[in-house]
């Protein structure tokens, strides 16, 4: 609920202090919530146009970053703004995908979109509508900065068209150090050591695995990260690739491996806190909570690096929780790391949008960030100091030195299937449902939505 009193010219002055960097002589739209009438608790919105000034022009930036997000890509960008001159006006938005759309349709883009994955970045380069990287920076640098697999996972049909800005690692066990030295357990570093670790706890009267899938209509979720993590560590980058692009079918032998492994754990009621019926009913959020317990519930939790703010307060990093890397399963495919991330696409092409893509590709905004923390970058010469901790600094560490790193799966595929059937089929199959039935139902839903 909004404070009362809110006056039109005030919520302008504030929120365009919060969306400008310097803009230029040209009339910027933003949206502020402004009450009917000083009384009134629900506020309305209203459009207001503001002008600001910038000697050299305006850049425009359409994302879906908010609150400390957005202050934080300001700081990011101030430097860039006060050595060239040029304004940068960032526009958020909750529906990125539908406000992007309308604008290209409309044939007034903005001049730069930070994209949450790189699915729309492939529709909009198929489309034409953006304007290839590799036209004015050294592709072979960029590979050399982030790593090639980052190079491929912005690029299409040969030509680089993002680069990833702000990521994050799917890849982590998190535990409770204190638990596992008081239990004597050591972090293991390969599959074979996880299983045996999780029998072990087992034989000493504990639970391994704390599992959270509930989450509301979008429940299920949480184990479509586990099998795309065990997928790209059991068949490789190159079979992930195929399996999300649909060249697979999902009753593939190497997708039902993917299944399987990850069913050896979350199936087994001797594993997971609360058993089948415990991970199907748990919140996601909820779920790493018994970690923490006196005797502890559980001693190890799945989930990306975001889940720390979901642990209960008080605790401290690195003391009461750390991670580990999700252990290599076949030796040949290394410790690959599942990311997602924000990727920065071009739709028009002027030098002064060149010239801040080029910075946003380099490491200062970059390293301004991670001074601020709730960032990790993917570009090696962001300097591990940078960051406000160590925990941080290793997360980005796994980041910077995996050989592979894919995006994840289901937020690449069409949405009945990676939103839709794998959520729904990740609850059956834990449910008790047969692998092969859920498979073949998937599979069903694929042949539809990608149209073959």
């Amino acid at each position: 609920m909004l404070r009362k009193g809110y006056w039109i010219g005030l919520s302008a002055i504030l929120i365009v202090g919060l969306l400008l960097t310097a803009c230029a002589p040209k009339t910027v739209t933003v949206t502020v919530e402004v009450p009917v009438e000083r009384t009134v608790e629900v506020p309305v919105e209203r459009t207001v146009e503001v002008t600001v000034p910038a000697p050299k022009g305006a850049i425009t930036v359409l994302g879906v970053w908010g609150g400390d997000e957005r202050v934080a890509f300001q700081d990011a960008v101030a430097p860039f703004s006060e050595q060239t001159g040029i304004g940068v006006a960032f526009e958020g938005t909750r529906d990125l995908a539908a406000v992007l759309t309308t604008r290209v349709e409309a044939g007034n883009p903005p001049d730069i979109a930070i994209l949450p994955n790189p699915g729309q970045l492939y529709e909009l380069a198929e489309a034409g509508h953006l304007v290839p990287l590799d036209s004015f920076l050294d592709v072979n640098q960029i590979a050399a900065d982030y790593g090639q697999s980052w190079v491929d996972l912005a690029s299409y049909d040969g030509h680089l068209y993002g680069i990833f800005y702000k990521v994050a690692i799917k890849s982590l066990v998190w535990y409770n150090p204190k638990a596992f030295e008081a239990a004597g357990y050591e972090v293991p570093t390969t599959w074979d050591e996880l299983i045996a670790l999780s029998d072990q706890i087992v034989a000493d009267g504990g639970t391994p695995w704390c599992i959270g899938l509930e989450s509301g209509p979008a429940s299920g979720w949480p184990g479509t990260d586990w099998i795309e993590d065990i997928m790209l560590r059991t068949a490789g980058p190159e079979v992930y690739d195929q399996w999300v692009r649909h060249e697979i079918p999902w009753t593939d032998p190497a997708v039902k491996t993917a299944w399987e492994t990850f069913g050896q754990i979350v199936r087994n009621d001797d594993y997971v806190w609360g058993g089948t019926t415990g991970a199907l009913s748990t919140n996601f959020g909820d779920s790493p909570a018994p970690m923490f317990d006196d005797p502890p519930g559980c001693y190890m939790h799945r989930q990306a690096s975001f889940i720390t703010g979901f642990f209960p307060e008080g605790l401290v990093a690195g003391e009461d929780y750390d991670f580990f890397p999700l252990p290599p399963i076949d030796p040949q495919w290394g410790t690959p790391a599942l990311i997602a991330g924000d990727v920065v696409v071009m739709l028009n092409d002027t030098p002064e949008v060149r010239q801040f893509v080029e910075y946003l590709a380099g490491p200062e905004p970059q390293e301004i960030w991670a001074g601020l923390g709730g960032f990790i970058s993917a570009n090696k010469n962001v300097s591990l100091d940078a960051y406000p901790d160590d925990l941080t600094r290793k997360m980005a560490q796994a980041i910077t030195t995996a050989e592979v790193a894919r995006f994840d799966g289901s937020d690449l595929m069409p949405a009945a299937v990676g939103a839709g059937s794998f959520w729904s089929g990740v609850l059956d199959y834990v449910g008790g449902t047969d692998l092969d039935t859920v498979l073949e139902e998937i599979e069903a839903t694929a042949v539809d939505a990608y149209g073959q």
